[in-house]
């Protein structure tokens, strides 16, 4: 999953079409922003402000939050194969939740953030856990048509076993901490200041 790549292309996209919506952000409101967002947020005030521009470009109707179909319109976003889950997850963010959402994908966010992130990607239903059939969906989703299904329930069977889980397991927060925790999720963005 390259969260990442996916997470550059939606940054850099026409800025120059910006404006100066910066001019609007006051030190105080930077500082309200990073104290929201308390450890969780990593960006320093010029990548908030960056993050400012890119949120009121797509805030097209300036009404302090933004829907799903305005994240639709992001070509990377509408393309990536998890995107129906992730509007799940974005739709209706005003500012400060969009900047807290994106510290996940900061180059200084922990391990721990990154993988919560992914954990409420697989936990579509927001019960807390994860079972057999959202990794499975997960998997189809990623994998697509290159993949049968009995493929995806033999290599996840595989996964899981490998890790002390079964079919029947229900993975919580704390189990995908434990099995993700070392494996050095690669979710970094650049967030373009200049």
């Amino acid at each position: 999953m390259d969260y990442g790549s996916f997470a550059n292309k939606f940054f850099s996209n026409n800025r120059e079409e910006m404006g100066s919506a910066s001019s609007m952000l006051t030190q105080y409101d930077i500082e309200e922003v990073q104290e929201y967002c308390n450890n969780l947020c990593r960006f320093s005030q010029e990548e908030i402000v960056a993050l400012y521009e890119r949120f009121c470009q797509l805030d097209r109707n300036a009404k302090g939050f933004i829907s799903a179909d305005e994240f639709l319109s992001v070509p990377e976003f509408s393309l990536n194969s998890l995107s129906q889950r992730l509007l799940k997850m974005v739709d209706g963010l005003n500012f400060k939740d969009f900047v807290a959402f994106l510290s996940a994908f900061s180059a200084k966010a922990s391990s721990q953030q990154k993988i919560e992130l992914i954990f409420k990607v697989y936990d579509s239903d927001r019960n807390g856990k994860v079972s057999f059939k959202d990794m499975l969906e997960v998997l189809k989703d990623l994998s697509g048509p290159f993949m049968s299904d009995e493929q995806r329930e033999q290599v996840l069977s595989q996964v899981l076993n490998e890790a002390g889980y079964s079919k029947d397991s229900y993975l919580t927060l704390d189990d995908f901490i434990k099995v993700l925790g070392g494996s050095g999720l690669k979710m970094d963005v650049e967030i373009p200041v200049d």
